[in-house]
């Protein structure tokens, strides 16, 4: 919706590419971008510490929310914390990973961390090497769990044999921020156009586009737009 406005009101085009947000940030670093959207804040702050990014901006936020099989076999739901969480489907096996250095694959690692188990120890835990709607696909199909942020779930879930098992913990906060890959260390970098793209996702309009996105269609909108937050204030749905 929002990049043939950009290219409308600014007459300038945009070439998007789709990909996870560690890949996006090796784009980065190789200066084979001008702007990156992603939602992988710690590995973000890496690339930024190497001057790779600069210029960064919050965009909005949604959450992640742990889905699996409608009979819960791990008996996910009621869970403490989303420690106990992951650790109720540790010892159930049976997980779907994106397996793809995305910034839902990252955000999974965490959690496990969070739980105090290695994911290579799980059962029946599959990397799926693949998007996030794939991914959902796949655990629908075999009956297992899954983490995915809840714009994609929201959009694919009645074709999915999966119901939201865990949500709410603070950890589960899923931020989107804008980049501009440098321009003083990677040539060729459009950054004026970078900057306007930028400029034109933070604008009020835009941001009031984005608190509405999916709301008529879903019953609750897929982000909320963050433009000039305190990060420390965001919270979830």
């Amino acid at each position: 919706m929002l990049v043939p406005r950009f290219r409308r009101e600014a007459g300038i085009d945009v070439k998007v590419i789709a990909v996870g947000s560690g890949a996006a940030l090796r784009m980065a670093a190789r200066g084979d971008a001008d702007v990156v959207l992603a939602h992988a804040p710690s590995a973000e702050r890496d690339f930024v510490k190497a001057g790779d990014l600069v210029e960064g901006r919050l965009v909005m936020h949604n959450d992640f929310v742990l889905v699996g099989p409608p009979g819960d076999p791990a008996g996910v739901k009621g869970s403490a914390s989303v420690e106990a969480a992951m650790a109720a489907i540790a010892r159930a096996g049976g997980f779907a990973s994106r397996g793809d250095d995305s910034g839902t694959h990252k955000k999974e690692l965490d959690l496990w961390g969070e739980a105090d188990f290695d994911p290579k120890s799980v059962a029946r835990r599959e990397e799926i090497g693949q998007g996030m709607g794939a991914t959902l696909r796949v655990a629908s199909e075999r009956g297992l769990y899954t983490l995915t942020d809840r714009g994609t779930y929201l959009t694919q879930g009645r074709r999915l044999r999966l119901v939201v098992v865990y949500q709410g913990a603070t950890i589960l906060l899923n931020v989107y921020h804008a980049h501009l890959v440098n321009p003083a260390k990677h040539a060729g970098v459009k950054a004026a156009a970078g900057r306007r793209f930028i400029e034109f996702l933070v604008s009020g309009d835009v941001q009031r586009t984005i608190g509405e996105f999916g709301k008529a269609q879903f019953g609750e909108p897929l982000f909320v737009p963050d433009a000039n937050k305190d990060p420390t204030t965001l919270g979830l749905r």
